[in-house]
This record gives C-alpha cells, structure tokens and sequence, in this order.
C-alpha cells in the first residue's frame, strides 16, 4: 500500500466557504491515524495587467488580523464550482470593477495541499476596461490600485505583499517571461 488510505469520513463543521472533515486513515505501515482536511471549491486569482502595471486588492484578512495586498482572488459562494475562467471575470469585476478582454491561463496552484484540497487557476487579465467594483458584503473593507511592475516586486521583497498565491503567481508569471 504505497499512499493513505481513507477508511472513514465524517463532517466537522459547514458553512457557505469551506467545510471541515475528519478522516480516519491508515498509514502505508497499516497503523491508523486521522486527518484533518478543509474542503474549499477552486479558486481563481486574476492579475489584471496593462502592461505597465498590475492592479491588486487591499482588505484585513481576519485570520491573520491584518491588512494584506495581493491579486484578486476568490470563490464563488455557497460552496458552488465555477469554470475557472468564469470565475476569473467574476472575481476581477467583483473586487475591481475591471473588466478584461482576454484572460491567459498561466497555471494552477494547490493552497496549502497539506491542511486543504483547494486548488487554483492563475489568470492574467489584459485589455482592460474600468468600471465600478461590487464586492460582496464581506469585502467592504477592500480597496484597489495599480503598482507600476517594479513596485510589486519592491512589494513582494519587502514583505509589504506576503499573500502565497500572490507571490506564486507572479512567480509563474516571470517564468513565462511576460
């Protein structure tokens, strides 16, 4: 038995974001054990780009009781899987009120694969329109600006932008030499 096995599931706690289970397990050893998984649908993060500069999004993240810049990111509520592509456009015009022409798959990212099973899809976003943002009631604390390129690298150095999908991001994005 080369992996985990899962020998039973129960469900913790549920609400509209994520749902919290406890699996009972058995270590390729045969010894049993349990895991704690937080099951959360697909994210998409979007970096709205027009080629000078990225728009990202401020808001207190309550469990790091902080203030944090990143890129634009999130789920649909209810626990609902959108194709990642429309909930890229959802998120951008949700967060910014940006609309963008064409959406570029850059890749995917698991959040943190050792606690949770969510997975993203990385968008750059490019012909870009303005408009009005409509965040959800749990976002009206966010604001948004663009940041010439250099200064979020200048950002992501010095620990002003710390958010690890953000800097994962922008990683695949220098990778692909865009």
């Amino acid at each position: 038995m080369p992996f985990i096995e899962p020998v039973a599931s129960r469900e913790i706690y549920r609400n509209r974001w994520m749902v919290l289970r406890e699996d009972d397990i058995r270590r390729p050893d045969g010894s049993s054990g349990i895991y704690g998984v937080v099951d959360k649908p697909t994210y998409a993060l979007v970096m709205p780009y027009d080629r000078r500069r990225f728009r990202l999004v401020e808001q207190f993240r309550y469990p790091v009781g902080a203030r944090r810049w990143e890129f634009p990111q999130g789920t649909a509520p209810d626990l609902v899987d959108l194709e990642p592509a429309e909930l890229a456009a959802r998120e951008l015009r949700e967060e910014t009120g940006l609309c963008a022409a064409s959406f570029e798959l850059l890749g995917r990212l698991d959040t943190a694969p050792g606690m949770t099973s969510q997975r993203g899809w990385v968008y750059l976003a490019t012909d870009i329109t303005e408009g009005d943002s409509d965040p959800e009631h749990e976002e009206q604390d966010m604001r948004s600006a663009w940041f010439p390129r250099d200064d979020v690298e200048e950002m992501i150095r010095s620990g002003v932008i710390v958010d690890s999908q953000s800097i994962a991001a922008y990683g695949l994005f220098l990778i692909l030499g865009l």
